[in-house]
């Protein structure tokens, strides 16, 4: 059973992009999100490591962020918080999705 660390460390940085942003704007929003998306996330990775065919929980949650923060990104053009996190969104996508292939 090997542990899902990129997954673990996606959701940790989900959680504090969370926090960070309800620190330096007081946007209960972004806490709200991060709890809910950083918590599947880190649900999701915990499935993966216990059978790494898994995948959906993990699939869902950063399809979901990766669109939700794509079309913030492309709506605002700051990359700072939405390109980051839509950018480790897909990435988490894509390895997901060839972690099934592979």
């Amino acid at each position: 059973m090997a542990v899902d660390w990129f997954g673990f460390s996606y959701a940790a940085a989900v959680l504090f992009g969370g926090f960070m942003g309800y620190k330096r704007k007081a946007s209960v929003m972004s806490l709200m999100a991060g709890v809910v998306f950083g918590g599947l996330s880190a649900y999701g990775a915990f499935r993966i490591s216990n059978n790494p065919t898994d995948i959906q929980v993990s699939l869902l949650s950063a399809g979901v962020l990766a669109l939700v923060m794509g079309l913030r990104y492309k709506k605002t053009g700051k990359m700072m918080p939405a390109g980051i996190m839509t950018g480790l969104s897909l990435l988490m996508v894509f390895r997901l999705l060839l972690q099934t292939l592979v």
